[in-house]
């Protein structure tokens, strides 16, 4: 039988993984990813020393709801089973929520078109006994109260196209900080909880949760909600706020366009302005 391309729609809880990319340090075991859990759920499955590239590398401790991973394969299963069956050979914090067949020219990496982050976290609990407990890992905590208005305020000023230098690691590793985010709002869901949603193109390492850390801080006061347009002007990450922790982030979904559009964006984009290089995160 011919090959074909499966397409995954992959959640999972990201407390126990050490992210999702595969790692194998020098001399020692491999450590426990999603994309390592997953690829050798996927072989159990199909028969095959298939590899499993996923759309999005998240950190350890990063949860996802709609991770997407693709795979090549000679196996004549129908799609339809393919979600089941890959799952009942999943841990118990990992599961496959969706498969399809896709077109051999689709990449799960180059045609992403959006993606969008939610960051949860609960505020103004400031005795130790108040603190998140049964959801401490999915629930990140700061012991401030937090102004919703403010903060949407300072979440406006984020949209757009910029380089968000200011809002990455150092040593991030790309070629440009250049990137789009088409939306970021803040919802107060429930008493001494926040949401913070962020949409983009793609981001940067750790992109999101300095995003977060910083839009905190003007909650709290501690930071004007008119100062991000100077931060992103600064290009410099000592500009921004804290690093959230991990546990606070999950992928909502990644969106794509036709096959090949990914890859055609960003050589107009090359051929357009030298010094900016979009690879989509």
């Amino acid at each position: 039988m011919s090959s074909r391309r499966i397409k995954l729609t992959v959640a999972y809880d990201g407390t126990s993984f050490f992210g999702w990319q595969k790692q194998h340090p020098p001399n020692e075991d491999p450590l426990r990813t999603a994309q390592g859990v997953l690829e050798q759920a996927v072989r159990a499955v199909v028969r095959e020393e298939v590899s499993v590239h996923g759309a999005s590398r998240t950190d350890s401790g990063v949860h996802a709801i709609g991770q997407v991973a693709a795979f090549d394969t000679t196996c004549a299963m129908d799609v339809d089973r393919f979600a089941p069956a890959i799952s009942s050979r999943l841990p118990e914090d990992i599961r496959v929520v969706a498969a399809e067949v896709v077109p051999d020219a689709f990449n799960v990496i180059g045609d992403v078109v959006g993606k969008e982050y939610a960051y949860s976290v609960a505020f103004g609990r400031r005795e130790a006994h108040q603190r998140p407990l049964f959801d401490r890992h999915h629930l990140a905590w700061v012991p401030w109260d937090l102004d919703c208005d403010v903060m949407n305020r300072a979440a406006a000023s984020l949209a757009g196209r910029h380089d968000f230098a200011s809002f990455t690691r150092l040593n991030h590793g790309r070629e440009s900080t250049v990137r789009t985010i088409t939306a970021c709002e803040v919802v107060f869901p429930e008493p001494q909880v926040a949401i913070i949603t962020v949409r983009g193109e793609g981001f940067l390492w750790n992109m999101v949760r300095i995003l977060v850390g910083t839009l905190v801080e003007v909650g709290a006061g501690r930071r004007c909600a008119d100062s991000m347009p100077a931060v992103i002007e600064a290009a410099e990450r000592s500009a921004a706020g804290v690093t959230m922790p991990p546990e606070g982030l999950m992928l909502n979904w990644i969106e794509y366009g036709p096959p090949g559009c990914g890859r055609q964006k960003q050589l107009v984009a090359k051929r357009s302005k030298a010094t900016e290089q979009d690879v989509l995160e």
